[in-house]
C-alpha cells in the first residue's frame, strides 16, 4: 500500500505541473500559489497551506484547491483532501485530473467503491489511451481490494464478482491469485488452476506477489483433483520460495 500510495502522489504532483500553465490566475494569487508549491516541494506543508489559503482569499481558483488536496493527501488527512477536491470540482467540473485524484484519495483511505466511481469518471472523460489504461488499472486494483475483503468475510459470491471485475479491467497477478484462493476454498479446482496459471503469466518483474504463491495454489488444486504427481511437482517448485517452504514441505510429507 505504501509503495502504491507514493506512486500515486508522484503522479498527482506531475499532473499539477501540466495544468499550472493553463488559464490565467489572478497575479497576486498566482504568486502565493507558486510560493505554496515551492514550500510543498520543500516539505513545508504548513507553509504551503498558509500560502494556498491566502491565494484563495484572492481567487477561488480550482488549481489552488487541487494543490491543497495534494498537501492533505501527503499528510494522509484524507477527509480534508476529499473536501478540497470537492471544491476543486465545483470550481471546474471539467478538470479531469481531480477525479483521478479523488479516486487515489479514496483508495488510500480504504473507500474502494468510491475510488472505482471516480476512476471510472476519469476514464469516461479522457479519450487518450494512456489515461484510459491508467484508470482501468486503478479500477482493477480497487476491485481487488474489495475482493480481498469479501474473501476474508467468506462472502464467496461477492468476492468472485469483485475479483472478476478486477481482472476484466487489469491483468493483475494478485487478483488472479485471490481468485485461485477462492476457487480452492469452494472446491472449484479446475478454475483454481486457470487462475493460478494467469497469476504466473501476468506476474510482472516488480510484482509484490511471492514467486511461489501461484505454484502453491496450483499444487492445492491438483491435490483436490487427486492428481498427486502434479501436486508434488508444484509443491516442490513453490518450496523454493522461503515464504512457502514450510507449508509445502508439510503438504509433501503427508501427500501420498
Amino acid at each position: 500500500m505504501k509503495k502504491f500510495f507514493k506512486i500515486l502522489i508522484t503522479l498527482l504532483f506531475s499532473f499539477a505541473a501540466v495544468f499550472a500553465q493553463e488559464a490565467e490566475m489572478n497575479v497576486d494569487a498566482a504568486k502565493l500559489y507558486n510560493e505554496g508549491n515551492k514550500q510543498m516541494k520543500a516539505g513545508n506543508f504548513a507553509g504551503s497551506l498558509e500560502n494556498y489559503n491566502k491565494a484563495l482569499d484572492i481567487d477561488k481558483d480550482y488549481r489552488i484547491y487541487y494543490q491543497i488536496s495534494t498537501v492533505y493527501k501527503k499528510q494522509r488527512n484524507f477527509e480534508k483532501a476529499e473536501d478540497a477536491l470537492k471544491k476543486c470540482i465545483a470550481a471546474n467540473s471539467k478538470f479531469t485530473t481531480a477525479y483521478n485524484a479523488m479516486g487515489t484519495n479514496y483508495y488510500a483511505w480504504g473507500k474502494y467503491e468510491l475510488a472505482i466511481e471516480n476512476f471510472a469518471k476519469f476514464k469516461e472523460m479522457n479519450k487518450e489511451k494512456k489515461y484510459q489504461e491508467q484508470a482501468a488499472k486503478y479500477i482493477g486494483l480497487s476491485y481487488t481490494k474489495l475482493g480481498e475483503d469479501a474473501l476474508k468475510d467468506k462472502n464467496y459470491e461477492k468476492a468472485s464478482e469483485h475479483l472478476k471485475n478486477a481482472v476484466s479491467n487489469y491483468n493483475y497477478d494478485a487478483a488472479y491469485l485471490k481468485l485461485a484462493d477462492l476457487y480452492i476454498e469452494t472446491a472449484k479446482y479446475d478454475e483454481a488452476l486457470k487462475a493460478a496459471d494467469n497469476a504466473i503469466n501476468h506476474r510482472g518483474t516488480k510484482s509484490e506477489v511471492p514467486k511461489g504463491a501461484a505454484y502453491f495454489y496450483k499444487a492445492l488444486a491438483f491435490k483436490g483433483l487427486n492428481e498427486v504427481d502434479k501436486a508434488k511437482e508444484n509443491f516442490k517448485i513453490a518450496s523454493a520460495d522461503k515464504q512457502y517452504k514450510d507449508r509445502c514441505n508439510h503438504e509433501l510429507k503427508y501427500l501420498n
